[in-house]
């Protein structure tokens, strides 16, 4: 799905976050980095998905998508059967073009 999203193959991330893409920030203080524009790790407890943006902004796709929890730029799932893998790959894609409009 992230492949697909982003025409990138995956990279590392640390030891545990495999991204896609990637996007240059600089915050107002001065810092910048280099970040990943999506991504995501499996842990023991449950799969983090990595969508950069705030979920407020796709509400409506986040209704269809079925059983999960998010953070402030993660999206966390037990399994992938318990999604509508359709709606996530849409998330994703929707994800991916804001990231390369706002970062380009």
């Amino acid at each position: 799905m992230m492949r697909d999203a982003t025409g990138k193959q995956a990279k590392m991330w640390g030891a545990a976050i495999v991204g896609y893409d990637q996007y240059d920030y600089k915050y107002a203080s001065g810092r910048s980095g280099t970040f990943m524009i999506t991504g995501f790790s499996p842990r023991a407890k449950n799969i983090s998905i990595y969508i950069m943006l705030d979920f407020s902004e796709f509400s409506s796709l986040m209704k269809k998508l079925g059983k999960h929890n998010t953070g402030k730029s993660c999206l966390y799932i037990k399994s992938l059967d318990d999604v509508d893998n359709k709606e996530l790959a849409r998330l994703i894609k929707e994800s991916v073009q804001v990231m390369r409009c706002r970062y380009s």
